[in-house]
């Protein structure tokens, strides 16, 4: 039997940000074979490995794996981003303690919507803004390796944002034996889940072969009411040709999430506390969304009125989440003749999703119910009178069809140099409404959410006004086009001791908007009406605003229109290697993230007439890196110090020229940083690894809040970026069993932008036993217990920032509260696995 201290030091230790990585987990085929090309070309024996089992990472920049070893000790069912908490400059919040409620993350200061995620070389951030949808990915169990990249991205990386890095995930190949697993868990909080997979084994005359995995899982919400239901069918087949390593692989992956929604606790009390740091929310630890809601009685003749407020815009039964992705993932690499290497990863994506919690309180002869007509109005309870205030559920949909392209054409014409031509696309249809919808009063005390999506599937539950309307909260229509050509040089000079890599991307990217609603001007609210328009008196000859009614905000008519970008993004690392034990490194890289959805459609009239957008550039990073290496049978250990000037950052801000509030490009922000991390196995039986990360950064640049105004940001620190954080995993093995223990430390983070609000630094624990049948001949199979924040800490997860919390503060406001997640109190989860 293999030792399980083997497989987790080469799972921790050798997982590192600056020591290793297996080939396997490079972003797509073509990087892969890039990296894999190093090693093979020279028929050298190849970096030194620990127990043979990852190989020893040789990559000029930060980057750190985890594979499944170390995901199979962890809480079944988690969030891939949760396990990668342990890496040095990444932390990830957590919003429940089994991961489908999604989370926050931070890597080297930058936000999710900054950081690139793919899944087997495929984007997973949202086409339109960027977001990562953590609790949506690949189950746990069926992930060969992730990586993280601090600050840089491969020469081939798909995506239009990733100021911050990349993380990439790659799925586990079929083996080439017949068998699988099935498992149950359960847990605290009702927590069920039941997960299988089949191996066919190799098939048929080419040795066919694939993998089917199926999971469902549910639980209950750890405060509040409502519960958290997933389920995910995978499948894979992997055809290998000849034994160079050659192959055509084809995935599929469906996931289907219905969630009701967390409630966070305010962190501050009223307008005079304006405490420097918060300990426990005076608004109590467990607040959640109200629990109990009853609908008014609707009698015919009756001005009736919906309640509003806490009774019935919170109420837990109309807060749900859903979604339903999925994707088709192609990978491939063919060689066609001696030194050269052709692959080939195609994709296609469909998400149909919402935030699921929109409502509102409509008058039944509302403007928007009337649209043309001037007077009358439409019976939304069915109690036979206009008199009435209903509720109406708002959600806004987005639909997106996405498909995908990922190749590369590698040259070696001798074992020390190679040449790599990238090329990738990236299209999305992405398309957002926001269709009214009816809420289900069968129940008057238990009203629930009719229609998941509103009125977007179901025509008889679309609230349709007096012209027939179906009355709706947005609706739009983009296209995001990628296209992106890269070139990458790998060399090998002294005899191996330096090793350089030199690579340069030039993405070219499109976003066509077709805007179907009156957007009012130079924000991204927008009206979508049957009502009759008339012309504002701000309209020139160049250009014409309208208005509705009474109202005095002037509104842009329904339009279309294109913006572009390009940029050229140089990618250069090298790594001097002393001896077999130790090494140096350097990187510079470039990265960009560009304008999203929301601010390409925040428009205003130039003076010739022309439809613009406050947003002028895209978001850029420039980072240095240097790191020393130190790998030896016993010991690896790293460190490594960084710096990322982030230009150009996004944030919504008044603009003194047009008067307004829009999203607009304000400054600068420096960071820089230290990560270290050191694993040893002292004794045959135990294995430890620690991490930790300093992190330091500064705005540059005063916000404009006003004409006389601005908000005091010069000098301070990120929102949510703790300055330190520490990782520990220890592991001990005797016989059969095998216990660990992990630690997280966080540290304080501020809440503000102007730094006058933090919370506390946390620690947590977790623990894991298991006890494998593998040691009586029962390969694979085992019974497992975890236990999340073994101690029961009280903290914070991811964080609601504001401006300030300090009155007479500029962007101060007392009817603004700042708000947090609350973090996953103690959970034990039991789980057996048969392996057959």
């Amino acid at each position: 039997m293999t030792s399980r201290k083997q497989l987790i030091w080469a799972t921790t230790a050798l997982a590192g940000v600056l020591s290793l990585a297996g080939t396997a987990s490079a972003q797509s085929t073509g990087t892969e074979a890039a990296e894999l090309n190093e090693i093979v070309v020279t028929g050298q024996r190849g970096p030194r490995t620990i127990d043979g089992v990852i190989t020893a990472e040789q990559v000029g920049k930060s980057r750190s794996t985890i594979n499944q070893e170390l995901i199979s000790t962890q809480v079944s069912g988690q969030s891939i981003n949760e396990v990668l908490n342990l890496v040095p400059g990444m932390n990830f919040t957590n919003n429940d303690p089994y991961g489908s409620s999604g989370g926050n993350i931070r890597l080297h200061g930058f936000d999710g919507p900054r950081i690139a995620q793919t899944f087997d070389g495929m984007p997973l951030n949202d086409s339109g803004n960027y977001s990562l949808y953590t609790n949506q990915q690949l189950d746990s169990d069926l992930i060969d390796k992730a990586t993280v990249n601090t600050g840089t991205t491969d020469a081939d990386s798909p995506t239009a944002s990733a100021t911050g890095g990349t993380i990439n995930i790659s799925s586990i190949n079929p083996t080439e034996d017949f068998g699988g697993w099935v498992q149950g868990s359960l847990g605290d909080f009702n927590y069920q889940r039941f997960a299988m997979l089949l191996n066919t084994g190799a098939v048929g005359p080419w040795g066919t072969r694939a993998w089917f995995a199926y999971s469902d899982q549910s639980y209950d919400k750890f405060k509040g009411q409502g519960d958290l239901n997933k389920i995910q069918y995978n499948a894979k087949i992997y055809q290998p040709i000849r034994d160079n390593g050659d192959f055509v692989s084809l995935a599929a992956h469906w996931n289907r999430n219905r969630n009701n929604a967390y409630n966070g606790p305010y962190l501050i009390q009223s307008a005079t506390d304006s405490r420097s740091d918060v300990e426990v929310s005076p608004y109590g630890w467990d607040v959640d969304f109200t629990p109990t809601y009853t609908a008014p009685t609707f009698v015919n003749g009756s001005a009736d009125v919906d309640q509003n407020g806490s009774g019935a815009s919170t109420y837990w039964g109309l807060r749900i989440n859903p979604s339903d992705t999925g994707n088709i993932r192609g990978q491939s690499r063919f060689t066609l003749t001696e030194g050269l290497i052709f692959t080939f990863d195609p994709s296609f994506q469909y998400v149909l999703a919402n935030g699921g919690s929109q409502n509102t309180r409509l008058s039944e002869t509302d403007a928007q119910l009337r649209g043309s007509h001037t007077s009358g109005g439409v019976d939304l309870n069915g109690d036979g009178d206009t008199l009435d205030s209903v509720r109406v559920m708002t959600p806004s949909n987005t639909h997106t069809q996405r498909y995908g392209i990922n190749t590369s054409l590698l040259w070696s014409p001798s074992e020390n140099h190679s040449f790599r031509l990238a090329y990738t696309y990236d299209r999305a249809r992405h398309r957002q409404t926001g269709q009214y919808g009816y809420v289900d009063y069968t129940n008057a005390s238990a009203p629930v959410f009719a229609d998941t999506w509103g009125g977007l599937k179901e025509e008889d539950n679309r609230v349709v006004n007096l012209d027939g309307y179906a009355l709706r909260s947005r609706d739009r229509l983009s296209y995001a086009e990628l296209n992106q050509f890269a070139v990458e040089y790998r060399g090998k000079f002294i005899d191996d001791h330096l090793r350089l890599s030199l690579g340069v991307r030039a993405p070219f990217f499109k976003r066509e908007m077709n805007q179907y609603c009156y957007s009012a001007k130079g924000t991204s609210s927008v009206l979508c009406t049957t009502q009759t328009a008339t012309v504002s008196p701000n309209s020139t000859a160049n250009y014409t605003y309208y208005r509705f009614g009474t109202s005095t905000t002037d509104y842009i008519a329904p339009y279309s229109r294109e913006k572009t970008f390009d940029d050229i993004l140089p990618n250069v690392n090298a790594t001097w290697r002393f001896n077999s034990a130790h090494s140096v490194y350097g990187s510079y890289a470039e990265s960009l993230t560009l304008p999203r959805t929301d601010n390409l459609y925040t428009v205003i009239y130039n003076d010739d007439g022309d439809l613009v957008s406050p947003i002028v550039d895209p978001e850029k990073s420039k980072t240095f890196d240097i790191g020393y290496r130190y790998q030896s049978g016993t010991l690896i250990a790293s460190a490594s110090v960084w710096y990322s000037k982030f230009e150009n950052r996004i944030l919504s801000t008044y603009d003194q020229e047009t008067e307004i509030y829009a999203d607009r490009n304000v400054g600068d922000v420096d960071l820089k940083g230290f990560d270290a991390q050191l694993g040893f196995s002292p004794i045959e039986p135990l294995s430890i690894y620690l991490s930790a990360s300093y992190n330091d950064s500064e705005i540059k640049d005063d916000v404009v809040y006003n004409t006389t105004t601005t908000y005091n940001t010069a000098g301070k620190t990120l929102v949510e970026v703790p300055d330190w954080t520490f990782g520990l995993r220890a592991q001990y093995e005797a016989g059969p069993l095998q216990t660990g223990v992990q630690v997280k430390y966080v540290g304080e983070r501020w809440v503000t932008d102007v730094n006058d609000l933090k919370v506390d630094a946390y620690t947590t624990v977790n623990a894991d036993a298991r006890f494998d049948l593998g040691y009586f001949g029962m390969a694979g199979t085992y019974v497992q217990l975890n236990v999340i924040n073994l101690f029961d800490e009280d903290y914070y997860g991811s964080l609601g920032t504001i401006v300030t919390v300090t009155p007479g503060e500029p962007g101060y406001s007392a009817s603004t509260r700042p708000y947090a997640s609350q973090g996953a109190p103690r959970t034990i989860q039991a789980s057996v696995r048969y392996a057959f």
